[in-house]
This record gives structure tokens, C-alpha cells and sequence, in this order.
């Protein structure tokens, strides 16, 4: 595991424990989605990067 594919995974879940705070708070619904894409994307270029693929 690198450090890029480590920052993207930590980011991503960062960004998730946000979708869980912004749903409690009530936020705007295109704002979750916005930050729910945003996670996904972080997650799976975290993952993607990882060098168990070789």
C-alpha cells in the first residue's frame, strides 16, 4: 500500500463519516449526493491504486 492509495481510502472515508453527519443534520439532498460521489470516487481510485492487483 502507497501513500497516494492510503490519502485516497483515508479521504474517502472521511467523506462518508460526512454523509452520516450531513443525513443527522438534515442537509440538502443534492449536497449528500454530491459528497456521496465524491466518496466513491476517493474509495475506488484508493482502491484501484493498491498494489495487490499485480
Amino acid at each position: 500500500m502507497n501513500g497516494t492509495s492510503t490519502a485516497l481510502i483515508v479521504v474517502g472515508l472521511f467523506f462518508a463519516g460526512g454523509i452520516i453527519s450531513f443525513v443527522k443534520q438534515k442537509m440538502p439532498k443534492s449536497l449528500i449526493v454530491l459528497l456521496s460521489i465524491g466518496a466513491a470516487m476517493c474509495l475506488v481510485a484508493g482502491v484501484m491504486r493498491l498494489e495487490v492487483w499485480n
